[in-house]
């Protein structure tokens, strides 16, 4: 089994996800968005990219790796 890659070059190689933002956000697009492919290798992880950059990359998490991640904050 190959391991994933944990990146993509740019998010518009996810395929129909749908990018959400903190209600906390404010309109000078200085957050994250998050999003949860549904379909291809992705399925399953949660991709976090830069709202001021909605076609540059994203990271790619698994569930627990995001946990872990959100946790240490």
């Amino acid at each position: 089994m190959s391991a994933l890659p944990r990146n993509v070059s740019a998010s518009t190689e996810l395929p129909e996800v749908r990018w959400l933002r903190s209600s906390y956000s404010t309109g000078a697009n200085n957050c994250v968005e998050t999003a949860r492919p549904s379909a291809g290798p992705w399925a399953g992880l949660l991709a976090v990219r830069d709202s001021k950059d909605p076609d540059g990359p994203a990271l790619l998490f698994s569930p627990e790796s995001w946990a872990g991640f959100t946790a240490a904050f």
